[in-house]
């Protein structure tokens, strides 16, 4: 095993511990994300040459230019983003509740994102503009999860009693979307049965700024807080033990993962699965501890999200298959081998 290597800031403010391995992995991965999102540039009903690509990127005009610049790379860089965010949501609940099994799906945070979007659609038709449905969806996120976390407070917040409430309320936002589903219009439907599958099409340069801040800021702060997590993972007991502010710090791990999955899915729509694989396969690469495991995790998570649109935007020529569809093809076996995994342990 190679020797951990400290990280800290000047005032000893932020720390972590990392190693050789875990640095050299994050890099391939890193190489490896670039390369497929100039392949994904180049992908399309129309190949486009990874030089072009690049002299696009340069700023450089040619005629490739508006296929390259304005249709393919806000939607390859949208959904690098929310694949990024969704994935760090998933790895910070993973550590919080002590549960390889949590992600932004189970604890409701995308049902109330799924709500408030679809309550938007069904009952404005349209009149207020889409500009206001990334609102909406945040809005719901922020609504359900503070639902849970206050139905689950009893002197405290229990990792089991979180999970118990977040799959209820999971269950019941499900149904409440389904409900305003039945009662909207054809049209209003229509719209948000593409919201709910998860897609990235008609991505814009706007929609790529409105997230941007997001993703960068609120990982930053789960990064940040890699050593928290750490200790969290060790038990409440212990991390009380150690000096940890168990519950003002939950709380505010809690808050983290509504802003990055709730700005996420607000754009992309309800992409599921990302928050439960991205960390899984992060784990089994650069190991458990925070300070290697949430960038491994950003970096997987985008290329998940980037290959799924990826194949939806170029295998099924000329249909656009959404991202979701690919996503929930790979989440669903791999959560049943999870499930089955741990019940032989």
């Amino acid at each position: 095993m190679s020797r951990p290597v400290p990280i800290r800031s000047r005032r000893q403010r932020f720390s972590m511990l990392t190693d050789k391995r875990a640095a050299l992995t994050l890099l391939a991965l890193l190489a490896l994300l670039l390369a497929f999102f100039i392949l994904g540039a180049c992908l399309g009903s129309r190949w486009e040459s990874p030089l072009q690509v690049l002299r696009t990127l340069a700023g450089a005009s040619s005629d490739s230019a508006f296929v390259i610049g304005t249709l393919r790379l806000p939607r390859l860089v949208l959904a690098l983003l929310a694949g990024a965010g969704l994935s760090v949501a998933g790895a910070v609940l993973q550590g919080l509740i002590r549960n390889p099994l949590a992600s932004p799906d189970v604890l409701g945070m995308t049902g109330g994102a799924s709500v408030g979007a679809v309550a938007f659609i069904a009952l404005t038709d349209g009149m207020l503009g889409i500009r206001w449905l990334p609102v909406a969806a945040m809005a719901g996120a922020l609504l359900v999860s503070s639902l849970i976390y206050a139905l689950a407070w009893k002197n405290g917040v229990a990792p089991s009693r979180l999970v118990l409430i977040g799959v209820g309320i999971s269950a019941g936002a499900s149904s409440l979307t389904m409900m305003l589903l039945a009662f909207s219009s054809i049209t209003s439907a229509s719209k948000a049965y593409i919201w709910l599958t998860g897609s990235v099409y008609g991505a814009t340069w706007e929609q790529v700024l409105t997230l941007l801040p997001w993703t960068l800021l609120f990982g930053s702060l789960a990064w940040a807080n890699a050593r928290h997590l750490n200790v969290h993972e060790l038990g409440e007991h212990i991390a009380t033990g150690v000096g940890a502010s168990v519950q003002r710090q939950r709380l505010g791990l809690l808050f983290v993962t509504v802003a990055l999955a709730g700005s996420s899915v607000a754009l992309v729509g309800a992409v599921g699965f990302i928050g439960l694989i991205g960390p899984h396969l992060a784990r089994r690469l650069v190991g458990s501890s925070y300070g290697a495991l949430v960038p491994a995790s950003a970096l997987i998570g985008a290329l998940l999200l980037l290959l799924a649109d990826t194949a939806g935007r170029w295998l099924f020529q000329p249909l656009d298959v959404p991202a979701g569809v690919f996503t929930a093809a790979i989440g669903a076996p791999f959560f049943i081998a999870l499930l089955a995994r741990r019940r032989r342990h």
